[in-house]
Parts: structure tokens; sequence; C-alpha cells
């Protein structure tokens, strides 16, 4: 049966932490032990759309927007400091608002980078990790990867211009069907309303320089990676299998760190949540009600 015919509505909310409106999406009964989905990019917590109903039957499920993000509002780059420390700072001011307390997280791209940042900032509250075609092991940039490597390397005009192509419509269709045994089952709005999103005033300046602070990452990928060695915390592996940006044999690499992790290599791209929805969320059942039991 699924989950999503006897599940409660989805709520669309925004709060104002620190100074910024942030928009996200809860569902599920406030008892219900917590659910934390923290999206890639260029998505939003829209990403999620067809795995909240599946999940919210039984645990309090939030999406968060990140500032510049869906419906989230775009501070100016003068005023806010576009970098992975400072959106992990505002989602975990959020949490705070919320009164969350234990807390497992899903992380897919961008999401990682996020959510790891809260694991080792509150190792006390983290009850389990769903990874989703996500970084955890750097590699050299070459691939889809080869011109953001140009521009890690020296910061130039030149190559921010490059990288710019990471933003156009062709390239955010590429992350949703490269890999997809079936293109057909992706639905086109995906990269229509990425892109719609992006051409907002600003937002590419932005997403550029969240691009250019991913060469940062690595010592945050270090940290989570000792953390997995040493505290072994419930941890799902749901990854696509032909996903280039994050190819499986490196996302596989956390069974090296964490060997009781649990591991599943689907066969989709990216984007795992658009053709695998309810493959994921059967994964996650079965794997949240063995490590975090409902009261």
């Amino acid at each position: 049966m699924e989950s999503a015919n006897r599940t409660g509505p989805v709520h669309y909310r925004t709060a104002a932490v620190g100074g910024v409106n942030l928009f996200y999406r809860e569902a599920g009964p406030d008892s219900g032990p917590v659910v934390l989905l923290l999206h890639g990019f260029p998505s939003s917590s829209r990403m999620f759309r067809d795995l909240i109903p599946r999940l919210s039957d039984a645990y309090r499920v939030i999406a968060p927007d990140y500032p510049a993000f869906g419906h989230s509002a775009v501070p100016d780059r003068s005023a806010f400091g576009y970098t992975f420390d400072h959106l992990a700072d505002v989602v975990d001011g959020l949490l705070e608002q919320l009164g969350i307390g234990k807390f497992a997280i899903y992380v897919m791209d961008f999401g990682a980078a996020v959510g790891f940042r809260l694991a080792l900032r509150h190792p006390e509250r983290l009850s389990a990790i769903i990874v989703q075609n996500a970084p955890l092991y750097p590699w050299e940039p070459r691939g889809w990867w080869a011109t953001l490597g140009q521009y890690w390397a020296d910061g130039s005009a030149e190559h921010r211009h490059a990288a710019r192509s990471y933003l156009d419509r062709d390239g955010l269709r590429g992350q949703y069907l490269s890999g997809v045994q079936d293109p057909s089952r992706i639905d086109p709005d995906d990269w229509a309303i990425d892109k719609a999103l992006i051409d907002r005033p600003g937002v590419d300046e932005i997403m550029l320089d969240l691009l250019y602070d991913i060469r940062n990452q690595v010592p945050v990928f270090k940290a989570m990676q000792e953390f997995l060695r040493e505290r072994r915390p419930p941890t799902l592996v749901a990854t696509g299998a032909n996903d280039e940006i994050f190819p499986e044999q490196v996302v596989r690499q956390i069974l090296t760190d964490h060997p009781d992790a649990e591991y599943h290599a689907l066969q989709t791209g990216h984007f795992a949540l658009e053709d695998k929805a309810a493959e994921i969320a059967a994964l996650i059942r079965d794997f949240l009600a063995r490590t975090m039991p409902r009261a």
C-alpha cells in the first residue's frame, strides 16, 4: 500500500531566520521523529514533492529551501555571504526556531555540505543519515567537473564566466536526464522551474559563489569520514548508479569508513527521486523503522 494514500496535508511555510525569510515544506505528526530533507543544486525542496507524502504518515518531515533557492528570500550578496557555512547556519537556526531536538538528515548534492555540518555540530542530536547522490569523497575534477576545477584553481573572471554553463538550460536538463533509463518519466518542469528561478536578478551570481565555495569542502568531508568511522551512526545510502556527477564507485567508498552502512545503487542518475521515489521511500521506511522507531 502506498503511504501517500494515508497521509495528511503538506504545509508550505515561511520563517524569519537570521533576518532571512526561509521557506520550508512540513508534513506529518508534530510528535513524530523528525526527518530533515536537504536539497541539492540547482533544485529546492520541490525535489522532495514525491517523497514527503510517502513518509509523512509516520514522520515529521521538514524540507527547507536555502536562501536564494526555491521560495526563500534572496538576500543581496553584499549583505549575506553565500557559503555552505552560512547556509548551514540558517538551517540550524530554523531547527532551533521549530524546537527540533533529535533529527535524521537526508542529504543530496549541496545538501551534504549543509547536512554534514549539522551532524558535526550536533552529533548528539543526529538520529540517522540518508545519503542520495551526495559528495563525501572528493576526486580529481574531470568530466562534468572539469570547468569547475578550472574555476576553483584561480577564481578568474574567465573561468567564472565559463562556469555559467552549469546554469544554462541544457546544463540543468542534463543533470536530470543523464543516466536515467526512461527519460520520458522525468518531468520537464524540473529544469524549466530551476532555470526560471536562477534567472531572477542576482541569483546567477549567487549560484556561482556557491559553486566556487565547493573547493572549501574538503575539511568538512574529512571530518565527516572520521565521524562515520568513530560513531557509526545508522546510515542508508540510496544513490543513482549512473550518476556522472557523483559516480557510484566514488559514493561506494563510504563502506570503507562505515562498513555497517546500508548501501543501494539504483538504476538511475543524479536526481534519483524523479523516477525512483517509491523505491527510495520504501528503503527509507524500512531503515527508519529499525533505526529510528516511533515512540
